[in-house]
């Protein structure tokens, strides 16, 4: 298994990762998420590629892309309310189905975190969906902990 940053002739992959990880949201969240994988959706791809603040880490066994992520780094000024950081987002995460519970995930996130030390950067964070319950126990078991929440009420 390797883990590193992806190559450009590898991002059609990547989409069909992204589109899994889409399913998902749909299945979980339908009044949210829009059904299906448009055009529009997989641009996007392509303007994550453009940035210079984002980074694209890709997962490769036997081969094959298992496993992706997309990296944002963040710089936020001081405001009235909150000091200033600096973190490095992790604001997309997926591995294939069918390459779950193998390891990847780990891979990833260790990388994401050597990535983060040898650029000065001392905080990752992230955001997930709470009806992903298993992505939320990949998290913790990772390390990660919660330090907000967002919650909803219907009306």
């Amino acid at each position: 298994m390797a883990v590193r940053f992806a190559r450009e002739e590898e991002l059609p992959r990547v989409n069909e990762l992204r589109r899994q990880v889409n399913d998902l949201h749909v299945a979980g969240k339908p009044e949210v998420f829009k059904p299906g994988f448009p055009p529009a959706l997989q641009d996007y791809l392509r303007e994550i590629w453009n940035d210079p603040k984002k980074k694209i880490v890709v997962c490769e066994r036997d081969g094959a892309i298992c496993g992706y992520a997309v990296l944002h780094h963040v710089a936020k000024p001081e405001s009235p309310f909150s000091l200033a950081r600096e973190f490095l987002d992790i604001d997309e995460f997926g591995v294939d189905a069918a390459c779950r519970r193998q390891g990847v995930g780990t891979e990833m996130v260790a990388f994401i975190r050597d990535c983060a030390k040898q650029a000065g950067i001392r905080r990752l964070e992230l955001n997930m969906w709470e009806f992903n319950r298993d992505a939320l126990a990949f998290y913790e078991a990772a390390g990660f902990t919660t330090y907000r929440r967002y919650l909803e009420m219907p009306v």
